[in-house]
């Protein structure tokens, strides 16, 4: 039997902050942000919850797939910017959507979070303990966000993708799939859980990012969690039709591209009007690929993510 994404769904907040309204918190400029991450705007939650969000982009995602939620008997949220702790998110939008048969939890791997739930509920389709999954990535960045710090506030926004998989027919329910972690360089990339109010001037509870360091390892792991896919998929880089990464920055993409030596017209965007959405940016922007029409069936596709942890991983699809 094959594991295969039967439908996607996605929610964005409705305010939109742009590079000019940034320019009025610190110290920067439209021009300065999009030659150095490529983003021109990001959606930033008013009245919005990682909750609420989550619940949206889950219903549409079980209206593309036609299914109601009571068919979904896993459901896995990823999540680093949840606003609550308890319960966990997943039991939160598991009442909302009326999913009473399904087992619900949370995990943290930040922007690899969609790729290790995937594999997470494809492991569980596998051993017969599940049949439809509902995966969802959800980011509420704005809230752990530093405003007055130019080397993070420009890149983050908030939003929610979500994917059903399930089980389509018989045949080889294995999915070539790399996970891989680094925890000695986690200090790279950290946000505490603070546990009183923030001190004046104290990066205590906000995200703080080597952004340089970021870089190189992106540049330098992803490539090479690509041709692990690759040969474990027995396909040639340029059979792949579409290269869904993590969008974390411009630049990044364009350098990963160069890399494995692809024309940068496989490589999809959308951070340039949703930001870095963490383990919402992968979901977010299959659903848009889809309602754009530009994801069809038979084409041949790797995922990939990396992020806090470190973490990294990637895994081959066919649509």
């Amino acid at each position: 039997m094959f594991v295969k994404i039967k439908g996607t769904g996605s929610c964005l907040p409705e305010k939109v902050l742009d590079n000019a309204a940034i320019s009025q918190l610190v110290d920067t400029n439209d021009e300065w942000i999009q030659s150095r991450t490529g983003i021109k705007s990001r959606h930033i939650v008013g009245k919005e919850t990682a909750v609420s969000m989550a619940a949206v982009a889950a219903e549409k995602a079980l209206e593309d797939a036609g299914i109601t939620a009571e068919e979904i008997d896993l459901l896995i949220v990823s999540s680093v910017s949840s606003e609550q702790l308890l319960p966990c998110t997943a039991c939160s939008v598991q009442k909302k959507l009326g999913a009473v048969n399904a087992a619900a939890f949370d995990l943290n791997a930040a922007c690899s979070g969609f790729i290790v739930a995937y594999q997470m509920a494809a492991g569980q389709i596998k051993a017969g303990l599940s049949k439809k999954a509902l995966l969802i990535g959800v980011e509420c960045l704005s809230n752990i966000v530093n405003w007055k710090d130019r080397g993070t506030c420009i890149l983050f926004g908030d939003g929610a993708g979500a994917a059903v998989i399930s089980v389509e027919e018989e045949g080889n329910i294995e999915i070539p799939s790399v996970l891989h972690s680094d925890g000695s360089r986690g200090e790279v990339l950290t946000c505490k859980n603070p546990t009183g109010e923030r001190k004046d001037g104290s990066l205590e509870g906000y995200v703080a990012m080597d952004g340089r360091e970021i870089y190189k390892f992106a540049v330098r792991q992803v490539p090479a969690v690509i041709d692990e896919i690759l040969e474990k998929a027995e396909k040639s880089v340029e059979e792949i039709d579409l290269f869904v990464l993590h969008q974390a920055n411009r630049r990044i993409v364009e350098a990963i591209a160069k890399r494995l030596k692809q024309p940068i017209e496989k490589f999809p965007m959308d951070m340039m009007q949703n930001g870095n959405m963490s383990s919402a940016s992968i979901p977010v922007l299959l659903d848009e690929l889809k309602q754009e029409g530009k994801l069809q069936p038979g084409m041949k596709i790797i995922v990939a993510g990396f992020g806090a942890g470190l973490t990294w991983g990637g895994m081959y699809l066919e649509w």
